[in-house]
């Protein structure tokens, strides 16, 4: 039921990757939304999502991520596990960053989730005016060359930085960027760059936080007033910042009523649109769902089933291409630490994590 494809040349991984941010202790999941970790990561291999995301600085994952591959291991029967962590040297950090800062941060990465080498590890640099990301990008293949690295991929990058790192001769197989019906910002200088490198894109935020639900449909807005503060976690009040880029909550809710006349039309959810949408477009490998509860990444599979034509795109695009934003490069609005949606980011979690 899984789709497959191939990411670079013999390395495939499925369609569908089962994210570690919710699981992340930054991301404050109760006990009450938050199933036996391990289980639910079983359950997702059982069903053929394969290909497991995380990061150094997800707090407490790749450790998580290290006893999930042990039990599978122990279970002896399963299909092989790809393993994505990745790279993001500290804000603060960056002028300090050298061969040595990026081969700890590797090398924890290794010893936390119990393996030699890890199939991919996705960069990021957060501060322009800081040189050193292209030497930062050597390093990390010079780690590749030693086998402790599979792949080298970026994360957040846009198409002028993924040129210089291009210039340095380090060859990057993916870039992990949100994309979704509300955020379409890759479809710009990105998907330009894509097509004349042949770099695949593994998109994120693909439901926002879960906006993209039957869960929604025809609610009022839970943030009047600009209330941001009252929703649950900080992944809801991020993706409520790219709704009301995408045109406000109204315009939101017109997008959810026609997806889910398409979802009645295919017999699913909402969810199952907003994925196969994605998974549709040039360019994209594979889509990141967050997973804490059993059941859950079996429903996100269900996008598997559906086929949108010709005219399901173009009644979405309609209005998608009406949208007002998000506006900007990827990951532009993100960059600005005095705006609404820097103000929510945290930057020095390396320090943290251990």
């Amino acid at each position: 039921m899984i789709e497959r494809t191939e990411l670079a040349p013999g390395y495939a991984i499925s369609r569908l990757v089962h994210g570690g941010w919710q699981f992340s202790s930054g991301h404050r999941l109760s006990d009450a939304q938050l199933d036996d970790a391990v289980g639910v990561l079983m359950a997702s291999a059982d069903l053929g999502v394969t290909t497991f995301d995380c990061a150094d600085i997800y707090t407490g994952v790749e450790e998580l991520y290290g006893r999930f591959l042990r039990a599978w291991s122990e279970e002896g029967t399963g299909a092989s596990i790809q393993i994505h962590t990745k790279f993001v040297p500290d804000y603060s950090d960056l002028p300090d960053v050298d061969r040595g800062y990026v081969r700890r941060i590797v090398h924890r990465s290794l010893a936390r989730l119990g393996v030699e080498r890890v199939d991919l590890v996705q960069f990021y640099w957060w501060r322009e005016e800081v040189p050193g990301m292209e030497d930062a990008a050597s390093w990390l293949a010079e780690l590749r060359d030693e086998g402790k690295i599979r792949h080298v991929a970026v994360t957040n990058m846009d198409a002028a930085r993924l040129a210089r790192i291009r210039d340095t001769g380090v060859e990057v197989v993916s870039n992990q960027v949100q994309y979704s019906l509300l955020d379409r910002r890759v479809e710009g200088p990105l998907a330009a760059r894509c097509a004349e490198t042949g770099m695949r894109l593994v998109a994120f935020g693909t439901l926002a936080g879960g906006f993209l639900t039957d869960r929604w449909l025809g609610k009022s807005d839970p943030a009047r007033g600009g209330k941001l503060g009252d929703l649950a976690n900080r992944s809801l009040v991020k993706y409520r910042l790219i709704i009301e880029e995408f045109g406000g909550w109204d315009a939101y809710q017109a997008l959810l009523e026609t997806l889910a006349d398409i979802a009645r039309a295919c017999g699913v959810e909402i969810s199952a649109v907003a994925v196969r949408f994605v998974l549709d477009q040039p360019h994209v490998a594979a889509v990141i769902a967050g997973a804490t509860r059993m059941g859950q990444m079996s429903r996100n599979a269900v996008a598997f089933r559906v086929r949108l034509d010709a005219s399901d795109h173009a009644r979405i695009r309609a209005l998608t291409d009406a949208a007002p934003g998000p506006a900007g490069d990827v990951f532009e609005l993100e960059r600005d630490r005095e705006g609404p949606h820097g103000r929510i980011m945290k930057y020095d979690l390396n320090r943290t994590t251990g």
